[in-house]
């Protein structure tokens, strides 16, 4: 059992620097094994928005830390398609998913579509409680000038 734990972690240890989304990696310092990897996601379903992800990775440690801060922008064109093959229910849909212990810590990202803002909301978060709380951050792309934006019907009196 032990033995495969060890294993599993090297392996993890190992793949870790084998992340072909990665665009950034900044040391932490000299005495700290910790650094601050920044990645480029493209979301699979609406490709004219790119987000990028930076989050602490320990690289000794067994566990990674919650933390992350994302951020995403229009990069291209969203069409009305693009739109109507999301999910569009309250809880959205994860476009990204990635490991962050061998203990069933995980960080995602989430897209959530706002209808009534017309703007696709990517919300980061752990799924494991860190310190009392869930690490998460949030960012939105709007719709306007987009091909999928809808011009609002005015309220009928």
């Amino acid at each position: 059992m032990w033995k495969a734990l060890i294993f599993g972690g090297m392996a993890a240890l190992v793949l870790s620097g084998c992340d072909n989304n990665e665009v950034g990696d900044v040391s932490l310092g000299l005495f700290t094994t910790k650094d601050i990897k920044i990645e480029v996601l493209a979301d699979p379903l609406v490709p004219g928005v790119t987000c990028h992800m930076s989050n602490v990775v320990a690289n000794l440690n067994l566990a990674d830390p919650s933390d992350m801060s994302i951020s995403c922008r229009q990069t291209g064109e969203i069409t009305p398609a693009m739109i109507a093959a999301i999910d569009r229910s309250k809880s959205g849909d994860i476009v990204f998913k990635k490991s962050k212990s061998i203990f069933l810590k995980s960080l995602k990202i989430r897209r959530i579509y706002d209808e009534q803002s017309q703007s696709l909301l990517y919300l980061a978060y752990s799924t494991k409680e860190t310190s009392g709380s869930y690490k998460h951050a949030m960012s939105t792309v709007p719709l306007w000038g987009t091909l999928a934006y809808k011009e609002p019907t005015p309220a009928q009196p």
